[in-house]
């Protein structure tokens, strides 16, 4: 008997490499799928290798993402919704979509809790064309209001939009008040990233003012512009954006909706992610009075405002 057949199983010494990517990916569909922490190290492993690019990495995690995420996770806080009267006219009507420039309004009876419809702007062209502002009755081009609760998963709802052909819903709470809303392209950000819309402004631009006194700003505005076109002095050796500003007073990765007061100003957000803000509305107020020890700052969220105490230092 040779000499390798007297060795027992435990003197044998075997050499085994790690398997390769491919060899792992192999394996990984093979056998049951265990969790989602496992396919996106795969996923990871493969954006190394050139196999996957940044944008399709992003795509997979944000899709992954909104099978996590309810519909309160990213709506319109009730407190921001550009709502129609049912009883307007046309000529009270048109300033406020001019204005906003938005393409769907819902339409509310005695209070913002009585939603009777949604009026999609592209409708009140026929009443201009026509001349029939005289005439114009809202409940002819009304059209039917679709309304989800808070608690929906974000790809349940993209799937009952994309069946329905359907762009918008009214959210509502376990009360059934109106608690905010969402469109379709709320949800397709969480996976693909920032959509351009009515609300955002020119690529080469970070601020962008409004006739009634407010300020649209890109949260990559770097606090040096800020500070030259709204001529105010906004310092800190921390973050070098008005929305590291924003993020910094706060303490935490903001929602759509809250706003805090720093420098003389009303920082609300309008378009946020959970990893970065995109957009703030930006408006002049009082400062409140300092101490010598501590300042006061307001923070709302959905339309509540609270006070609380931070540090007298620059963020």
């Amino acid at each position: 008997m040779s000499e390798s057949q007297n060795n027992s199983p435990e003197d044998l010494q075997v050499e085994t490499s790690q398997p390769s990517w491919f060899e792992r990916v192999t394996q990984f569909f093979q056998n049951e799928v265990k969790d989602q922490e496992q396919l996106l190290d795969v996923m990871q492993e493969a954006k190394k290798n050139n196999l996957l690019d940044q944008y399709s990495l992003t795509m997979i995690e944000g899709v992954m993402q909104v099978a996590e995420m309810q519909v309160r996770d990213i709506m319109i806080p009730r407190s921001q919704i550009v709502v129609v009267e049912r009883e307007s006219d046309l000529k009270t009507i048109l300033p406020t979509v001019i204005e906003s420039a938005h393409s769907r309004f819902p339409v509310i009876g005695e209070n913002k809790d009585e939603v009777v419809g949604i009026l999609l702007a592209k409708d009140l062209l026929t009443q201009i064309n026509n001349g029939e502002s005289n005439g114009f009755n809202m409940r002819e081009i009304l059209r039917p209001a679709v309304f989800v609760p808070e608690s929906k998963r974000l790809n349940v709802l993209l799937d009952e939009f994309r069946a329905n052909r359907n762009h918008m819903a009214i959210v509502v709470d376990e009360y059934g008040g109106i608690a905010g809303l969402v469109t379709i392209e709320d949800v397709l950000e969480q996976i693909v990233g920032e959509i351009e819309d009515e609300h955002d402004i020119e690529e080469d631009t970070y601020i962008h003012e409004h006739s009634n006194g407010t300020s649209i700003v890109k949260s990559i505005t770097p606090i040096d512009e800020f500070s030259e076109h709204f001529n105010c002095e906004v310092v800190s050796d921390d973050v070098d954006t008005i929305g590291g500003i924003v993020i910094k007073a706060l303490g935490h990765m903001p929602k759509r909706g809250e706003s805090v007061n720093r420098y003389g100003f009303n920082f609300k957000v309008l378009r946020a992610s959970s990893r970065r803000i995109h957009l703030l509305e930006v408006t002049r107020v009082v400062e409140p009075e300092k101490n010598n020890s501590t300042e006061e700052q307001t923070v709302e969220q959905d339309g509540h405002s609270t006070s609380v105490k931070a540090n007298d230092k620059q963020i």
